[in-house]
């Protein structure tokens, strides 16, 4: 007695994916041997021998098949199995020998399965004589020529269940087609008038589970002449040479699955034929025969079903291309222009977004999104920045295909149900590992018609210890409103989503082969000018302390016949010769900054500070400068240029003081990937004009009668900072005193990256 189970208790996955193929079963209408070769000895065989011969199948073990079939046939039969295609000799006319003169003829049917066995598969014939060629040719031809009348891919279909029904005989003749779910739907039928219309209706994936699915992709046509008849055991069941139960993939008797068995008598079936239709090496769909009661098909009938479902599909492929013609070339002037927009722009993403037709056209969808180094370009109909954030990051973790498209995304990411209405579909090309252009579309209700309740399409069941799967007894219209899912992507957009990913790489491959050999000569013009800089300022030393020491040695000799015009003109020589070689100074550090060897490592940003305000103690005393700061944190960094940086902060902070004594404060904060540093003082600040001005060489806001200095200072503060990847800017009013605030990375940048992350925010069109 079988016991119904809970579902959710069990491992349902396995019982729907059991290894169907490995059977030691077989259908009672013939008898299955398995070969020893080449002395063809009895391996194995089916236990319904001893009904057929009137030996039992023990007896026949270990023995040469020639025993049973005599010798002139087994010679023949010799001969034609050395054929390394065994389809060629299939079905070869056997007879058998029983009492006196009684004998049998047999269809028999050679193949080898995975592990190399030789399998004998012997059906009684219907008729004496194979089905020669033009009574095949005749068979196929009107049937063929009909169709080859039709346009419409629909109407297309039903001739084809019409005259393979006609060719069978069988009460039903549907065609099955398969979607991207695994589930199925009838698109044909032909039926008796009596019996229920199963056309329009869908049918679960567990229907035609996987295990099924992949057998009919290798066995193309599949004969049940009796779903009543009990099967019949293989012996041994298990291969003596093996030691394992039998490979049947490619066996025509191989005993169905005791589920789907129980599935075609819940719909009143007593035979059935399957014939496989594919595609790209994909099961496609099926015709599939139903028969109310037991029908038997000869093989000679069975293969002309085979090749005229391999005939017809190939045109049901063609009448599916043609259908789509008109759009795939719609897509391709689409994909085209959209190629040449992109080699006209200075980045890729302004030529897919900023002109007609757009992304938007390739794919026709309601929004695209378009992600280059965590920053967006929106077009149409997206989620948010936030949402595409945790979404990119989903697609890493979990998708790793060129091309990714799902109309039901919230079924397999949960955190897309909150943007459904504008992205329950999805369609994803990867172009790096971080950049992504995204197409979507919004939630679209619709009523599917199944055949019966796909929620209760199986129950588990318990007998005798053994757990097996029970598929629903109702086929019943049952309807369905499906929700959280948008209209499918089409093949043809798919694919043009793809030739969009090659293209988009190839230019982005060939800029960045440009820009590396651009900064490869920028590098080598660079290091020239500041080779040059270093040497200049260097050799400018020499000549200047000669001009001071002259002038100086000219003042001491002849002072007492100098008059004061003279000794004024002495004083504003040596003045200039020293502002001279401050200037020639100032250049020095500034070349210098990222021409010494930048050590980037763990760093207590403490250390540089204190040792900047050790450096500047005369000045902070003089001034009486009152210097305070938050806690500091540890990074990655160049400790000499941090003081530096900071040293040039603070001396800023206290020569551009009001009346009142300085006031600095210190600061710092983490700020997304960034530590946020801030200087802020209490001095006469500067007007926000001139916020960018400041930081240029040179550049100076005050007079040197006012100010001592050469505009120096805060250029080398923005080229430090530049050199660790980070940012600097001013906030201030005049009056007001002003914040210097500047960035540092967190976990900080060696000089590879930083060139190589320079590059690609050039090459993605500087969108920072």
């Amino acid at each position: 007695m079988a016991i119904n189970i809970d579902i959710q208790n069990v491992n349902v996955t396995r019982l729907k994916e059991a290894p169907i193929h490995i059977s030691s079963q077989v259908q009672s209408h013939g008898i299955l041997i398995v070969l020893k070769e080449p002395e063809l000895e009895i391996l194995q065989i089916s236990s319904n021998v001893s009904t057929l011969f009137g030996i039992p199948a023990e007896q026949m073990l270990q023995k040469p098949l020639e025993e049973f079939i005599d010798s002139f046939q087994i010679g023949r039969l010799k001969d034609v199995i050395r054929s390394e295609n065994l389809d060629f000799i299939n079905p070869t006319k056997v007879w058998v020998r029983l009492k006196g003169d009684d004998y049998i003829i047999f269809d028999a049917v050679f193949h080898r399965n995975s592990e190399g066995f030789l399998i004998l598969e012997l059906e009684p014939a219907i008729s004496q004589e194979n089905i020669p060629f033009l009574s095949f040719y005749h068979l196929v031809r009107a049937s063929i020529n009909e169709l080859q009348e039709t346009v419409n891919l629909r109407d297309f279909c039903q001739i084809i269940v019409r005259e393979v029904r006609k060719i069978t005989g069988f009460d039903r003749v549907m065609l099955y087609k398969f979607d991207e779910d695994g589930h199925g739907s009838v698109i044909a039928e032909e039926k008796l008038e009596s019996q229920e219309a199963y056309l329009g209706l869908h049918y679960p994936e567990s229907d035609i589970p996987k295990p099924a699915r992949k057998l009919f992709c290798s066995n193309w046509i599949r004969l049940i002449p009796d779903t009543h008849s009990e099967p019949v055991k293989v012996v041994p069941a298990q291969n003596p040479i093996s030691q394992r139960p039998l490979d049947l993939t490619n066996s025509t008797l191989r005993s169905a699955s005791a589920c789907h068995i129980e599935y075609l008598h819940n719909m009143g079936v007593g035979a059935s034929l399957t014939i496989s239709l594919i595609k790209d090496q994909k099961l496609w769909g099926l015709i599939a025969c139903h028969h109310e009661s037991p029908k038997f098909v000869p093989y000679e009938l069975r293969k002309a079903c085979e090749f005229m479902g391999r005939v017809i599909f190939s045109e049901i492929s063609a009448r599916e291309e043609t259908e789509d013609y008109d759009y795939r070339m719609k897509l391709a002037h689409i994909q085209s222009t959209l190629l040449e927009y992109i080699s006209q722009e200075e980045n890729f993403i302004d030529g897919l977004v900023k002109h007609e037709p757009n992304l938007l056209d390739l794919t026709n969808a309601s929004g695209a999104a378009i992600c280059v180094s965590g920053r967006y370009t929106l077009i149409g109909e997206t989620p948010n920045e936030e949402d595409l954030n945790v979404l990119i990051q989903w697609l890493r973790n979990n998708v790793e295909e060129e091309v990714f498209y799902t109309d039901s995304l919230p079924l397999i990411y949960s955190g897309a149900e909150r943007f459904k209405n504008v992205a329950s579909g999805m369609l994803a090309i990867p172009i790096s590992k971080r950049n992504y252009v995204l197409w979507f579309r919004p939630e679209v209700i619709q009523t599917v018609n199944w055949g019966g309740d796909p929620n209760k399409a199986f129950e588990v069941n318990e007998s005798e210890g053994n757990l097996r799967l029970c598929p629903r007894k109702s086929f019943e219209l049952w309807k369905e409103t499906v929700s959280l899912k948008s209209l499918p992507w089409k093949n043809v957009e798919i694919k043009a989503a793809l030739e969009l990913r090659k293209a988009i790489v190839n230019i982005v491959l060939r800029q960045a082969d440009e820009l590396a050999q651009l900064a490869h000569d920028l590098e080598l013009s660079n290091s020239e000018l500041k080779k040059f800089a270093y040497v200049a300022s260097h050799d400018l030393q020499e000549p200047l302390n000669q001009v001071a020491n002259y002038v100086q040695l000219l003042e001491m000799r002849y002072n007492s016949k100098l008059d004061e015009d003279a000794k004024d003109f002495i004083s504003y020589a040596v003045q200039g010769v020293s502002l001279m070689q401050t200037l020639i100074d100032d250049v020095l550090a500034y070349s210098k900054v990222d021409m010494q060897a930048v050590e980037f490592k763990i760093t207590d940003v403490e250390t540089p500070l204190q040792k900047a305000l050790s450096n500047l103690r005369l000045s902070i005393a003089e001034s009486g400068a009152v210097i305070t700061q938050d806690p500091l944190p540890t990074v990655m960094a160049d400790k000499t240029q941090l003081m530096q940086l900071f040293q040039n902060l603070i001396a800023n902070a206290i020569k551009f003081r009001s009346d009142k004594p300085p006031e600095i404060h210190l600061s710092a904060s983490q700020l997304d990937d960034n530590w946020l540093f801030s200087v802020k003082d209490n001095g006469i600040g500067l007007d926000p004009r001139f916020s960018e001005r400041i930081f240029v060489i040179f550049q100076r806001l005050h007079t040197r009668d006012e100010y001592q200095g050469t505009g120096m200072g805060l250029a080398i503060c923005k080229k430090i900072i530049e050199c660790h990847r980070g940012r600097i800017w001013v906030e201030s009013e005049l009056g007001e005193g002003a914040t210097f605030y500047f960035t540092i990375p967190l976990g900080g940048r060696e000089r590879e990256r930083r060139n190589g992350h320079k590059a690609q925010n050039h090459l993605f069109g500087g969108r920072q």
